[in-house]
């Protein structure tokens, strides 16, 4: 491996950041062959919190850059561009803790996607990645968007996704999501399945493995 290149999608929570890293990811896998790509969720470096009790965990300001170890992204980043296999951890969003016994195996790829809310906020995170996008999607949609991927997926309950929303969600987007849209180099609106802008990313990305 010549090169890896780190193409880092940012956006609010549920505007369709995940949708677009797994779409790439989905359609150029088997055209470029499975060391081509990666795709890791900066979710998984959700603070491991097994020393508060459930009641506390559940007050967590995950909306936060706090709320993650960046410094271990920022490390298993390293590792991989120097094309070291990292164990990326596994989040539960029930528990609100990191699983135990369980990580995910990362190879390097010529390729990573990392996908997240608050990866422009670190500094140190910025310097790894070598294109920045940003998902410019409304509010009101990506509200939407929670609400039902909350209930179906996460096991949460309409009152705690609302509390949750207004006290934190809403309020982090403006001081930490939204500022940091100053450091994309491309900004995708009508969400992750904008054909046009899927095209564009799928066509970089074809270029840079075939250079590597």
């Amino acid at each position: 491996m010549n090169h890896l290149t780190i193409i880092a999608v940012v956006g609010a929570s549920a505007s369709g950041k995940s949708l677009f890293a797994k779409t790439i990811y989905n359609e150029l896998i088997g055209e470029l062959g499975q060391d081509s790509m990666t795709i890791i969720n900066e979710d998984a470096y959700y603070r491991c919190q097994d020393h508060l009790p459930l009641e506390e965990r559940v007050k967590t300001n995950y909306d936060h850059p706090d709320a993650f170890e960046h410094d271990l992204l920022t490390e298993h980043l390293s590792k991989l561009s120097q094309g070291q296999e990292v164990a990326m951890p596994v989040y539960d969003y029930k528990a609100h803790t990191r699983c135990k016994d369980e990580v995910i195996r990362v190879k390097p790829a010529k390729v990573v996607l990392v996908e997240g809310i608050m990866l422009f906020t670190c500094a140190e995170l910025r310097k790894r990645f070598d294109i920045n996008i940003y998902m410019d999607t409304p509010l009101d949609i990506c509200l939407l968007r929670r609400i039902k991927r909350d209930i179906e997926e996460r096991g949460r309950d309409l009152s705690s996704i609302h509390d949750q929303y207004y006290l934190t969600v809403r309020p982090m987007y403006f001081q930490y999501i939204e500022p940091s849209r100053n450091h994309a180099d491309i900004v995708i609106t009508r969400g992750g399945r904008n054909r046009r802008a899927l095209e564009l990313i799928k066509a970089k990305i074809r270029e840079l493995v075939k250079e590597n």
